[in-house]
C-alpha cells in the first residue's frame, strides 16, 4: 500500500456503529458516505447524527461551526459504487454474519481504489477469514469501534494473517486522526475486549440466574468496587442481548469451551424480545 490517505471515507451500514464511525470521521475533516442498502435508513441515520450533534452543542462540547461543518461533510446514499469507488478508507459495519461479510469484502476488493485501507468494525469474527480469497488480505484489518462511538477512546486495530505492515500502520493513524487510542491485537477469536467483556457479561447473567444478587446491584459492584463506567449487565443492554448472544456462541465454537456458554436467561430473553435499550427492555427497562 501506497500513497495512503484520509481524503474520503465509505462507512457501510447506516445502524447505531456506523452512524457514530461516519461522524467521527466527518468531524475531522474527511468526507463521509453514509452508505447503506436502503436510502432512507441512511437519510434517518444522518437525521440521528445531527441530533446527537444537537445535544453535544447544547452541552458545550461541539461548537454550532463544527456541528454544520460536520454534517455538511456527510452524505448519505445507497449507490455501492459511487461511494466506494473513490473512498480512501471504507469500514463495513453491517450485522455479525460472516457470509455477509466476506461477500462485502469481495465487492469491496473489486471496486475500492487500490490504494484503500478496507476496515471491518466487527467485534469477534476472523479477520483472516473474512479477507479469505477476496485478493485484497494484506489491506484488510479490523477496525472495531465501541458504542457510543463519538465518547469511547478505544479502536481495537486487529491484523489478519496476511495483513500487510502498511495496512496496520495505515489504520493506526486512521484511529489517532480519529482522536482514538488504538490497541493492536492479533486475529484470535472474541480478540481482547470482546473475550474479556463477554465473559464478564455471562458470568453476571449466571449470577443473576443464581440469585446472588439484582441486576442493579450487580453492575453497582463493578461500577464501585472495580471502577468501571458500566455495570456489564447495563453493558449488554447498550450492546443488544442478540448481539450479546451471538458472540457468546461464536467463542464457544471457536475457543471449544463452555466457559462461553450462553445462559439460559440470555437465550430466554432474546426469545422473548428483550434485546436492551433498542427493544426497551433487557435487564433493565427503557422509556421512550
Amino acid at each position: 500500500m501506497t500513497d495512503f490517505r484520509f481524503d474520503t471515507v465509505t462507512v457501510l451500514g447506516a445502524g447505531t456503529m456506523g452512524r457514530g464511525i461516519a461522524q467521527v470521521s466527518a468531524a475531522t475533516g474527511s468526507k463521509v458516505f453514509l452508505l447503506d442498502t436502503e436510502l432512507a435508513r441512511a437519510n434517518a441515520s444522518r437525521d440521528g447524527m445531527a441530533g446527537s450533534l444537537e445535544r453535544a452543542v447544547a452541552k458545550g462540547r461541539v461548537s454550532a461551526e463544527d456541528r454544520d461543518a460536520t454534517l455538511e461533510r456527510v452524505v448519505a446514499t445507497d449507490d455501492f459504487d459511487a461511494a466506494v469507488s473513490t473512498s480512501d478508507v471504507i469500514v463495513e459495519a453491517v450485522p455479525e454474519s460472516m457470509d455477509l461479510k466476506r461477500t462485502i469484502f469481495g465487492k469491496l476488493a473489486k471496486t475500492a481504489p487500490g490504494h484503500a485501507l478496507l476496515g471491518s468494525n466487527t467485534s469477534s469474527l476472523s479477520i483472516t477469514e473474512i479477507a479469505e480469497g477476496t485478493g485484497a488480505d494484506d489491506r484488510i484489518v479490523g477496525l472495531h469501534f465501541f458504542n457510543p462511538v463519538p465518547v469511547m477512546k478505544l479502536i481495537e486495530v486487529v491484523h489478519g494473517d496476511n495483513t500487510s505492515d502498511a495496512a496496520k500502520a495505515a489504520a493506526r493513524d486512521f484511529a489517532l486522526r480519529l482522536g482514538k487510542d488504538p490497541i493492536a491485537v492479533r486475529d484470535a477469536p472474541g480478540f481482547a475486549t470482546s473475550r474479556l467483556g463477554v465473559l464478564l457479561g455471562l458470568e453476571a447473567m449466571r449470577m443473576l440466574e443464581q440469585e446472588v444478587a439484582s441486576a442493579g446491584d450487580i453492575d453497582k459492584a463493578m461500577e464501585l468496587g472495580y471502577r468501571h463506567p458500566m455495570g456489564p449487565l447495563k453493558l449488554t443492554d447498550l450492546v443488544g442481548l442478540d448481539v450479546r448472544l451471538a458472540i457468546a456462541e461464536h467463542l464457544q465454537k471457536e475457543l471449544g469451551t463452555d466457559t462461553f456458554a450462553p445462559p439460559q436467561i440470555l437465550r430466554d430473553m432474546v426469545a422473548a424480545g428483550k434485546l436492551g435499550k433498542k427493544s426497551g427492555a433487557g435487564f433493565y427497562e427503557y422509556g421512550e
